[in-house]
């Protein structure tokens, strides 16, 4: 045997290893009584919530960078994850250009708050399920024509639809190019005769988007327990298998895109509400690189995943800010060496279609290579199909 494969066989047995500690947590958390679950995600929720206000001194971004500025740009990157996550992670549809989602959601916030535009001016809050319905439009527009393409085609098109929104932004005069929107509103409430939610007060902004991202977070896992989520799971794995089994994919991946385009545009309208100032330089081709990065790098498929590399993502270049310059640079190394070690990511969705058919596998006996127990796994594989689209 040679080197190279010795010592694939090490990195393989690695895996398993660490793949069997894994499944044993897993059991032990499921094992747990259901009100010892929610203690425990009461708690890691409460500290979640008030991290701005405990600020403790061994993740603290200060003096560097405000911790709870730090805080939100945490949960601004997460809640852009969790969107992208619903088309590239569960839709296994690439989206180069998700960047223009979250411009989109931003302009509409400016739009319609900001003192420097023209159009009637609405309360904040209202321009975040505003941001929602134009973005779902967006994505049901570039989603009918380019849906039917697969691969770096769509990879391509995603590319330049990001591409467009940001040049949109720069000749039409309405969005009014470099210039920009100053003023962009916030939501209401004041204390001690101060507004609250303040550009320089990351805290109120924090908590606020942290509460969304709870209810998209539930939204979307009820989504993924429906006949969409089998859907998504089914067209990720294998399209063509789906569409032989009646699934009708088109469909389905017109809702990915939109949903993912809805989540993209309320985190552009908050984040257009805590910076104040919306212009065309904010939306440029790299951020949208550093979404899809923190995607693949908390793990694609799983929310909980895709919340952690936003959060990551973010967290790096404002803690260490002597290699902020740097953040595209080290990030792509990253992701080089967890393709090479961990290609699912951190936390690697639970695959329940999978795991089933693994589980038929095993009780037919198709690792014996005998044919009676294939046909009667492609039986269970094509009855897993038919429940999806029931």
């Amino acid at each position: 045997m040679g080197g190279a494969e010795a010592a694939q066989l090490d990195a393989d047995e690695l895996a398993e290893t660490k793949g069997s500690r894994l499944d044993k947590l897993r059991g032990r958390w499921r094992a747990l009584p259901r009100w010892q679950q929610w203690l425990v995600l009461s708690i890691v929720a409460l500290v979640v919530f008030f991290l701005p206000v405990i600020n403790p001194p061994i993740i603290t971004t200060e003096p560097g960078t405000d911790f709870p500025l730090a805080c939100f740009d945490m949960a601004r990157f997460a809640l852009v994850a969790l969107g992208l996550n619903v088309v590239v992670g569960q839709a296994g549809l690439l989206d180069l250009g998700y960047i223009g989602f979250f411009a989109v959601g931003s302009y509409v916030a400016a739009l319609w708050t900001s003192s420097d535009s023209t159009y009637v001016h609405i309360p904040f809050l209202w321009t975040l399920p505003l941001a929602m319905v134009v973005t779902v439009f967006f994505g049901v527009l570039l989603g009918i024509p380019t849906l039917r393409l697969r691969g770096d085609y769509l990879a391509i098109v995603t590319l330049g639809f990001g591409e467009i929104i940001r040049l949109l932004a720069s000749i039409v005069p309405a969005l009014r190019g470099n210039v920009g929107f100053q003023n962009v509103g916030a939501p209401p409430g004041t204390h001690d005769g101060k507004q609250i939610f303040d550009n320089s007060h990351g805290t109120p902004w924090y908590m606020m988007t942290v509460a969304i991202i709870i209810v998209v977070m539930l939204l979307l896992g009820n989504l993924e327990r429906s006949r969409v989520g089998r859907a998504w799971v089914a067209i990720r794995e294998d399209e063509d298998a789906a569409e032989t089994m009646g699934v009708p994919t088109f469909k389905f991946k017109l809702w990915a895109f939109g949903t993912g385009a809805a989540i993209g545009g309320l985190s552009g309208a908050i984040f257009a509400g805590q910076v104040g100032f919306v212009n065309n330089q904010k939306f440029d081709v790299a951020t949208s690189m550093l979404f899809l990065a923190a995607v693949v790098l908390g793990g694609s498929g799983n929310k909980f995943g895709a919340v952690i590399g936003g959060a990551i993502v973010s967290y790096i270049p404002n803690r260490f800010i002597e290699i902020a310059n740097y953040k595209y640079l080290i990030f792509g190394v990253v992701l080089i060496v967890l393709m090479i070690f961990r290609p699912q990511g951190l936390l690697p969705a639970r695959n329940h279609l999978l795991a089933a058919i693994g589980r038929i596998r095993q009780w037919t006996g198709t690792a014996s290579g005998q044919p009676e127990a294939a046909a009667a796994t492609d039986a269970g594989r094509i009855t897993l199909r038919k429940e999806e689209d029931q």
